[in-house]
């Protein structure tokens, strides 16, 4: 299929007199992986609620042209099932246990197909909502800040996890996070959004697999903060 995946078309929302979202144009390509990134109340999580079709209260339009799937920063997974219950959930087709448990397998959690979610570390937990995502065999994969709760090795493994899925699979992915060094690490485009608008972006130039020395990186990561109003050398002085 050529053409964008996604296509977003003056989009906007507000809250009563909060505006939140103010005409963005943005557009994405298949197996492309685009990191969005702005201060709290930038309106991140509601760009990606637009994609996700979770939020059908804006103006403008936001198209996504193949299948979705949506992971959050909370798991969310149901307490009361056990961990391959929760990934076939609402699966249609032939063998959804069986789809499950390779989704699993794919995110080294073969051995945890009974736990209950409660029994769960939370690098685990997280996995599983990967895995939930994975077995619908999206085009579009939506992550909402998906490994903010994590502790710094944990990330470290998620992030070489999430690069390994979609070079495997070669879905599109579009990261909410407030990370500046996950964005670049992981992206091909750093999107910035500022008082509901796209405000820059800035194209990672470095092959995979990349590490965080890289000076091309260093330097992309200090243009991001420059642009969300951080100045490196004042914190450094500070």
């Amino acid at each position: 299929m050529s053409g964008p995946l996604v296509q977003v078309r003056g989009l906007s929302r507000s809250f009563g007199d909060d505006v939140v979202l103010d005409g963005v144009h943005l557009e994405l390509h298949r197996g492309e992986v685009v990191a969005l990134v702005g201060r709290s109340g930038s309106g991140k999580s509601t760009l990606l609620r637009a994609l996700a079709g979770l939020d059908d209260g804006h103006e403008g339009t936001a198209v996504v042209s193949g299948t979705r799937a949506v992971a959050f920063q909370e798991p969310r997974l149901l307490p009361w099932k056990r961990v391959l219950a929760n990934v076939a959930l609402g699966l249609t087709g032939p063998d959804p246990r069986g789809r499950a448990r390779a989704a699993l397998s794919e995110v080294g959690l073969d051995h945890r197909l009974d736990a209950w979610p409660l029994t769960l570390s939370g690098g685990e937990a997280q996995r599983v909502s990967l895995a939930r995502a994975l077995v619908r065999e999206p085009d579009l994969l939506l992550l909402d800040e998906p490994f903010g709760a994590l502790d710094a090795l944990t990330r470290l493994s998620a992030h070489e996890l999430l690069a390994r899925l979609q070079q495997v699979h070669g879905f599109a992915v579009l990261l909410v996070t407030h990370d500046v060094e996950e964005a670049v690490l992981l992206a091909d485009r750093v999107l910035v959004l500022d008082e509901g608008h796209l405000a820059r972006e800035l194209v990672v130039p470095s092959p995979r697999p990349r590490v965080r020395t890289d000076p091309a990186l260093v330097l992309l990561r200090e243009q991001v903060l420059a642009a969300l109003g951080v100045h490196t050398a004042s914190l450094e002085t500070s």
